[in-house]
């Protein structure tokens, strides 16, 4: 098997995240947070060692560290958690679904308005800014085509005019290195380029900034009211804490920052190589662009994507991702709604010989062309 879907989740998983995953399932189960015991403060300990992890690795000196089920969750907080009515988002056409359906939803109730920019030059977001305007979403890489949005300059022009910045590093994490201290929001995956496990994510909160729960119920503090707290983080951790996907991704970040010059060297080499072997191929049509994150986005000739992710995955043993992605305002850029692409995306563990083999698979489909 030859997997090409990081960029839905790693698959490869580093030695020192199944040790960390072993060790926790023998000492880290108790309810962190939740019980005034030896066990229960041991676990809870371990989970404060990952929250200053998180912070140290997106260089978040001012912000604390909120956990949730995923970047999806994560995303949904830092924009139904902020909401102002009446109020204006800017957003870019790159954007997974997990930022446009929340802020529909809110245009829905009509509690805000927002605009997608189809351009992510600084100039062309700053153009769209509203006097109502009090937040821009932002990726900081593509799923579909690896593009880059230029946090820093962003998060100048969020400076400038007073507005919060919600950043979504579920692609970037890992790949990208940019220091985010002065950005408001950070959401991020731990099971994308971190190596952790699937079902955490989180939700890093610049100090000062003003969250409404969208979730309620059990935080451990303040049990005597019904009114759920605020306070950062505990008010919007609801419910038991994922204990052991959290310490799988603090030893998913001591691996990437350990090994991190040997991950952005071998990445680089194998973005080359992609990028190379898929704009060689004259029956290739390409979307991805030239910095790309790892994330490779193609059609072949006419065929379908499903059709072409079938045909890798059955005859070659190759993974890959059709279809649109949870993207669709970049298939609609590219005019790819109907039949979608193929993204094959790759992380640190992958090699030469799988992007030779990908070749060879993908010139066997010549023949199946109009």
């Amino acid at each position: 098997m030859i997997y090409l879907d990081n960029g839905a989740t790693t698959y490869f998983k580093p030695y020192e995240v199944k040790q960390a995953v072993n060790m926790a399932m023998n000492l880290y189960t108790a309810n962190a947070g939740r019980g005034g015991h030896k066990l229960a403060q041991l676990s809870a300990e371990k989970i404060f060692e990952v929250r200053e992890k998180v912070l140290k690795f997106f260089n978040a000196n001012n912000h604390s560290c909120i956990f949730t089920s995923g970047c999806t969750n994560a995303l949904n907080l830092g924009i139904l958690g902020s909401v102002k009515q009446g109020g204006h988002v800017i957003t870019t056409y790159l954007e997974h679904n997990s930022v446009l359906r929340p802020l529909e939803y809110l245009k829905g109730l009509g509690k805000i308005d927002y605009t997608v920019v189809e351009n992510v030059d600084i100039s062309h977001i700053e153009n769209a800014i509203l006097p109502n305007t009090y937040m821009i979403v932002t990726t900081q890489a593509s799923n579909v085509t690896g593009e880059r949005v230029d946090i820093k300059q962003v998060n100048k022009l969020c400076k400038k005019y007073n507005l919060l910045h919600l950043v979504d590093t579920a692609q970037g994490a890992g790949h990208i290195f940019d220091n985010l201290n002065d950005v408001d929001m950070i959401a991020f995956a731990g099971h994308k380029g971190l190596y952790g496990l699937g079902g955490v994510g989180g939700l890093v909160v610049k100090n000062g900034v003003e969250l409404k729960p969208i979730l309620f119920g059990g935080t451990g503090t303040m049990s005597e009211s019904l009114v759920q707290p605020t306070n950062i983080p505990e008010g919007f951790e609801v419910g038991t804490v994922a204990n052991i996907p959290i310490i799988s991704v603090g030893a998913g970040i001591d691996y990437v920052m350990k090994n991190k010059s040997y991950i952005l060297k071998k990445e680089q080499k194998l973005n080359s190589a992609m990028r190379d072997m898929l704009n060689n191929l004259d029956f290739i049509t390409p979307y991805f662009t030239q910095n790309s994150v790892g994330v490779y986005s193609f059609n072949v000739g006419d065929l379908d994507s499903s059709y072409v992710s079938d045909y890798l995955n059955e005859r070659f043993g190759i993974c890959t991702r059709s279809g649109l992605h949870c993207a669709p305002l970049v298939h609609k850029h590219f005019g790819t709604q109907n039949r979608g692409m193929v993204r094959a995306s790759l992380s640190s563990d992958n090699t030469l010989e799988d992007i030779k083999k990908l070749e060879i698979a993908l010139k066997s489909l010549k023949s199946y062309l109009k």
